[in-house]
């Protein structure tokens, strides 16, 4: 049997993340532990459930089956697989989950590999407000229009506005399910997934079929921030699923970075303590996301700054002489001197700058200021 089959089988034998078995397929290989376990038997010669349910199964036929329906499964030795997923074999386990996959069953048009060579998670709350949602789906299709693959878990929330804002601008996104890649979780996003794996990649540790489980979101949540650069937290409450990311993230040593939100607002209570304690990186833009994600100096973002006005160009003597004309009633240039603390040779010479630059015009009886400040 091939190592491929071998995965196939022994991903329907166990939860996804169950270390014993990840460990041993690293050490013995899939083929190895797939027939150990096909071939075990108890004191009494009987085999075990193990086999027995190893020995029911026809991994070749399912993924014959599979492919049927446009779904391949990708092993570690496909050039396919993102090597970055390795990480997940040197990265300490969580909640007893961990290491990489067996494989991924992936549904789409694209390589996984090319898509996650340069991708960013956007993940958070499920009850996301309008401020998150909005905030989401801006800064994913900044990253799609800047060639970024947005990286997320379809769920309702931050989830799907960060997908939606990818595929907004057409740009790459994938979803990395708790199910099967030929069932649609939840329900309501059928239509968003089935474009998402038209356009982009579909993607889940478990076979065709499997249905979600509370264990299999925080198993999932390993792959999210495995197939990314980074992760970005937009909202996420004291005990949002999407800090399981965020934990994640930290372990596999890639770049955290968590959205500010109102300080009275409990979604974003989980974020602050990530900025607060946990250091990951205040981003409110898409520029602060490439600046991160970026090989160091490549992307710099611009610094943001107020629009430059025409007072700014003023030397410390022009602007005294500035704030002492009037706005209402003409002023002669002695008093706009007395005003200003200048002699008037320097009144009369800050008055032509002034009067150019049109933030003065000269009267009858004076001089008034004319509220101009036309940017530069």
């Amino acid at each position: 049997m091939s190592e491929r089959v071998a995965r196939a089988a022994l991903s329907r034998l166990s939860e996804p993340g169950d270390v014993r078995l990840t460990t041993l397929v690293g050490r013995l290989g899939a083929n190895r532990v797939y027939e150990l376990l096909r071939d075990e038997q108890d004191v009494a010669g009987v085999y075990t459930d193990v086999a027995a349910r190893l020995r029911g199964l026809d991994p070749a036929k399912e993924l014959a089956d599979a492919a049927l329906k446009g779904i391949r499964f990708v092993c570690p030795e496909d050039d396919e697989w993102p090597r970055d997923l390795d990480d997940l074999d040197r990265a300490e386990p969580l909640q007893e989950r961990g290491g990489a996959p067996l494989g991924l069953w992936v549904k789409g048009p694209l390589r996984l590999d090319e898509v996650c060579r340069s991708a960013a998670a956007v993940v958070g709350s499920r009850s996301a407000t309008t401020y998150g949602a909005a905030v989401a789906s801006d800064l994913a299709a900044h990253l799609g229009e800047h060639g970024v693959g947005v990286v997320s878990g379809a769920a309702f929330g931050i989830d799907q506005a960060a997908h939606r804002g990818a595929l907004a601008v057409k740009g790459l996104t994938v979803a990395v399910l708790a199910c099967g890649v030929d069932r649609a979780y939840p329900s309501a996003h059928r239509s968003l997934l089935d474009y998402i794996a038209e356009t982009g990649l579909v993607v889940s540790e478990l076979p065709p079929g499997c249905a979600p489980t509370r264990v299999r979101f925080l198993s999932r949540n390993r792959l999210i921030a495995a197939l990314a650069r980074g992760t970005v937290v937009v909202e996420a409450a004291v005990r949002s699923g999407a800090l399981n990311t965020a934990n994640w993230t930290t372990r596999l040593n890639r770049v955290l970075m968590g959205v500010p939100g109102p300080v009275t607002s409990a979604p974003s209570q989980g974020v602050h303590e990530l900025i607060r304690a946990r250091g990951a990186a205040l981003v409110t833009r898409g520029e602060d996301v490439l600046e991160l994600l970026a090989p160091s100096g490549s992307f710099l973002a611009e610094v943001p700054r107020a629009p430059m006005l025409v007072t700014d160009r003023l030397d410390d003597r022009e602007r005294r002489v500035l704030d002492a004309v009037p706005v209402s009633r003409p002023a002669g240039e002695d008093s706009i001197a007395r005003t200003a603390g200048v002699g008037e040779p320097d009144v009369r010479a800050a008055m032509e700058r002034l009067a150019g630059l049109r933030l003065v015009e000269q009267t009858s009886v004076g001089w008034l200021r004319t509220g101009h400040t036309v940017q530069r």
